[in-house]
This record gives C-alpha cells, sequence and structure tokens, in this order.
C-alpha cells in the first residue's frame, strides 16, 4: 500500500514537472521582444484639426500612473507587502475607471502622459482601458506603446494570468511622429519571459513657424529590480534627451520615474526597510541644461502594503516617483501634485505648466 502511494505521488511530482516545463517552454516561445526602436500608430477619434503651440505659448502637461484601473483605495499588493494578487472586481475597475476619466477630462490638459493602461488583462478584468480613455477624450490624439506583455503570468496564487498594458499619450496637439524605445531590461531568463520591458514613447509636436520640435517622452522606468536597472534606464532616457537638445528642440520627459530627485524634499515621506524602498536620481549627474521637478506638497503615490481607505493615514507610507524633467529652453511656471486621496490609483496626478521661451 505505501509502495503504491510512494509511486502515485512519485508519477504527480513528475507531471507536475513536465507541465511547468511545457508551461515555461511555451511562455519563451510566446515571449513578447519588441524592437530597439519602433513606430507607434497615432490615433484620433476627432475629425477637427489639431493645432501647434508657438514660441511663447504656455502648455498644460498632466502626467499619471493610473494603476491599470486596479489599486484604488480598497487595494493592497503583495510586491508591496499586501496580500492581494487580484486587487479589484469588475465593478471596481469600472468605477475608478470612471473616476479617473472624470478627472482627466476636467484637467483639460494639452499634453498627457499615462502609465499602467490595460487592454484586456486579467487583472483589470479584461477591460479595454486604452480604448475607454480614447473614445471619452474627444479632441485629442492618442498613442500606445507596451511595455508588459505576457499571455500568462504564472505566479503567485492566483496567477496574475495575461497582462497587455503599455504607457499612453494624449496631445490637443498635431504629433508628426511616435516612436516606441526600448530600454535595458535587467532580468534574466526565466524571470523576463514573465516581466516588463519598459520603454519611452517618444512624441513629436511641430512648434508653428520654426524648424524646432516638442519632443515629448512618456516613461514608467523600473520598479522592482536591484537598483541596476533603474540607473541603466536612467542613463538612457538622458542620452536621448541630450539628442533631442542639441537640435534645438524643447523636450519634456515625465512619468513614473520609481524614484525620488536628489533636489526635491522628501523629508515628509519617511521610507522604512520593512516596505518597497525607491531608488535617486543625483539631479547632478543631468547637469545645468535640465530642470528635474517634482511637487512635494503632496506625496505622488502611496504605498501598497495596505489597504488605504479605512486604514489610518499617519500609518500609511508615501513616495515621490512621478514628476518631470524639461529642457532649459521650456520656462517653469508651475508643478502641482493634485491630492486626490488615491481613490482610484495608488498615484496622485502631477500637473505642470511651462513656457515655451
Amino acid at each position: 500500500m505505501l509502495n503504491k502511494i510512494a509511486r502515485l505521488v512519485g508519477a504527480f511530482c513528475i507531471t507536475l514537472v513536465v507541465l511547468l516545463l511545457m508551461l515555461f517552454i511555451v511562455l519563451t516561445a510566446m515571449e513578447y521582444r519588441p524592437e530597439s526602436t519602433e513606430k507607434v500608430r497615432i490615433d484620433s477619434l476627432a475629425e477637427d484639426t489639431f493645432g501647434s503651440p508657438e514660441v511663447g505659448s504656455t502648455i498644460k502637461v498632466m502626467s499619471w500612473n493610473i494603476g491599470y484601473g486596479a489599486l484604488g483605495d480598497n487595494a493592497d499588493f503583495f510586491m508591496d507587502g499586501g496580500s492581494q494578487v487580484t486587487t479589484a472586481s469588475a465593478e471596481r475597475v469600472q468605477e475608478n475607471m470612471q473616476g479617473i476619466i472624470d478627472e482627466l477630462k476636467s484637467q483639460k490638459a494639452d499634453v498627457m502622459f499615462l502609465q499602467e493602461v490595460d487592454r484586456f488583462s486579467t487583472r483589470a478584468h479584461h477591460t479595454d482601458e486604452q480604448q475607454d480613455i480614447a473614445e471619452s477624450m474627444d479632441g485629442y490624439q492618442s498613442t500606445f506603446a507596451n511595455n508588459f506583455k505576457v499571455r500568462y503570468v504564472p505566479y503567485p496564487w492566483p496567477p496574475i494570468g495575461r497582462v497587455d498594458s503599455g504607457i499612453m499619450t494624449l496631445s490637443r496637439f498635431t504629433q508628426s511622429d511616435s516612436t516606441r524605445i526600448s530600454l535595458p531590461c535587467p532580468f534574466e531568463w526565466p524571470v523576463r519571459i514573465a516581466n516588463l520591458k519598459r520603454c519611452l514613447m517618444v512624441n513629436r509636436v511641430p512648434i508653428a513657424g520654426t524648424k524646432k520640435e516638442l519632443v515629448m517622452i512618456n516613461l514608467h522606468l523600473e520598479a522592482y529590480d536591484n537598483g541596476e536597472g533603474k540607473v541603466k534606464q536612467t542613463r538612457a532616457l538622458l542620452k536621448v534627451m541630450e539628442e533631442e537638445q542639441k537640435k534645438g528642440n524643447y523636450v519634456i520627459a515625465g512619468g513614473d520615474f520609481n524614484q525620488t530627485f536628489s533636489n526635491v524634499d522628501i523629508g515628509k515621506y519617511p521610507s522604512s526597510e520593512d516596505i518597497w524602498t525607491p531608488g535617486k536620481i543625483d539631479a547632478k549627474d543631468f547637469g545645468k541644461d535640465w530642470n528635474l521637478l517634482m511637487d512635494n506638497s503632496n506625496p505622488t503615490c502611496r504605498s501598497l502594503d495596505k489597504v488605504y481607505k479605512n486604514a489610518d493615514k499617519k500609518d500609511c507610507y508615501y513616495y515621490m516617483l512621478d514628476g518631470f524633467i524639461l529642457s532649459k529652453n521650456l520656462q517653469v511656471d508651475s508643478i502641482k501634485t493634485e491630492n486626490l486621496n488615491f481613490k482610484n490609483s495608488d498615484h496622485n496626478p502631477v500637473i505642470l505648466k511651462a513656457t515655451l521661451s
């Protein structure tokens, strides 16, 4: 009897190993492998002609990591020390997305950089958030670039499942070009096959009456690496920005850096060794030709180690992760972090106003 049970257990273990091996082979064969640069389609549902900014124009730019519509104030997340994998019901995803779209409409920014926008992902209950946003934002051109595309993420339990996610840019201005630029991936096989493939999305807007362009760079840099990935990706960002600056273009890079800026006082938001800790970008590495901007009057992000809604806010951890880097030919008029109390996302939107000088 014992021998029979042992044989059954052995057969089960062998079968499980074979199935897992087959899964990794299939996922490896289907791994998302973007080119170093890829053209991005520029979409518009509006029939009217989009305008072009002029020298002296003041533009309003918004950046917001929307947390794939599933990281509202009811959510915690296992990779940040919480317990949840599935962080929202289908109804809550719809509620979050409506709140996000309402905020986008109310801001009426000229340019919007959005991160963690999902399309039919398991974690967002197969909602096409890209399409929902695009259809709701009449008068904008939109572009989308994947940075996380996996047929099936097999961990933890219940598994994350299918992910199709990326960054999205909305523009009131006529865009002449949009390009996806791959960033260095710090992960090796097999972790790499079910992980993010980060990128920059570089959009170009002609400046009326000149040969210059407004170069808009949407980004979401590495989060869960040992730090080397963030450094390499930040260097790649700086290289792209410097190339555009040499042409005399106006450059705005914005998004979720997953890092703080050394020139920003984060004393109000102390961290802890028990939770995820962001990296830091040294402003000196960018030199005098760039402005690194974050508004610390409100945190741009909260930790997902606990549910926020009914927590004692004094026991919650907050971060400064979202902001902008501007070339010096852009005059900074204001930057503000909107305090939305993390109702629909674990990030707050950041609003920049700048003038083309």
